[in-house]
């Protein structure tokens, strides 16, 4: 992509889909009110057709549809395994690597009185100013980073985080789409602030053919509609296994308490499960520093 960074789209993808699950799929164990608030009027006209189930029978708006939904599929396991996580293990401070349109600061009860940081590209971040204006209560600590080029650790100081406090580090679909220098070099600096007692939360993507077919299939589906997709704007750099996670933060001091993809995630909150593809390669591991 030329130019200046824009703000996200996958972002925008994200939270429609959080935002068409909400209290409908895993009711009482899913719920994110803050995403549709988030969300611009004409982003959210196919937030309401996936919650009425009604597909619209023009190709274009089926197209925005049928993205939506498998959005929200993803998006409910996804959301609970990483919330589960932050509140199983409370902490003085967080930090969200990539925070998107992320409603946690508003929306978990559970960080009242805690310090969140959101991390994320300049431009992703005043986009995000602007849609929670509306928002009632604290808002984050806007921390702007480009992983590719800033250094996280120097940047979340000036902006208050304290290296000495355990962490809580949320880092939720950010991994795919940098390089696996730029995994390993996050990594590296989220390691050199995390006091002990601390906690990384990250969800990443397993090596999978399939999904990379999808990717594809999904990029010309949305061509026909005669847009550009979000997936060749925004596009994948890195896959990695259990293994070569599990390695790159043991090096790094954390040991890992918890690994699984979300298809078993799923199937544990008994949600209706059509096509497992997605769910299965995306993981979601939990490590502490002890």
């Amino acid at each position: 992509m030329s130019g200046a960074p824009r703000a996200s789209r996958t972002a925008v993808l994200v939270c429609q889909g959080r935002a068409a699950a909400h209290a409908l799929i895993a009711p009482g164990r899913f719920a994110d009110p803050t995403a549709l608030a988030l969300l611009r009027p004409d982003e959210r006209e196919a937030v309401q057709w996936v919650r009425d189930g009604v597909p619209p029978r023009a190709w274009r708006q089926r197209v925005d549809y049928e993205t939506v939904r498998a959005a929200a599929v993803l998006m409910a396991p996804r959301t609970i395994a990483i919330d589960d996580a932050i509140r199983a293990h409370p902490s003085p401070q967080v930090v969200i690597l990539g925070g998107g349109l992320d409603g946690r600061a508003w929306r978990m009860p559970e960080l009242a009185g805690v310090a969140v940081f959101e991390v994320d590209q300049p431009a992703t971040q005043q986009d995000k100013r602007e849609r929670a204006a509306g928002l009632s209560g604290t808002p984050p600590r806007y921390v702007p980073v480009d992983f590719g080029r800033d250094r996280l650790a120097a940047t979340l100081a000036d902006h208050g985080h304290r290296a000495d406090l355990a962490t809580t580090w949320v880092w939720e679909g950010v991994v795919p789409y940098l390089t696996r220098a730029a995994v390993a070099a996050t990594v590296a600096d989220v390691a050199a602030c995390s006091a002990p007692g601390s906690r990384l939360v990250v969800n990443f993507q397993s090596p999978a053919t399939s999904t990379a077919l999808g990717r594809v299939v999904a990029r010309l589906l949305t061509a026909s509609t005669g847009r550009s997709s979000v997936w060749a704007n925004e596009p994948w750099r890195s896959t990695w296994t259990s293994g070569a996670m599990t390695a790159l933060l043991t090096r790094h001091g954390w040991t890992v308490t918890r690994d699984e993809d979300l298809l078993d995630t799923a199937r544990a909150l008994a949600l209706p499960v059509r096509r497992g593809t997605s769910l299965r390669h995306s993981r979601v591991l939990v490590a502490d520093r002890l």
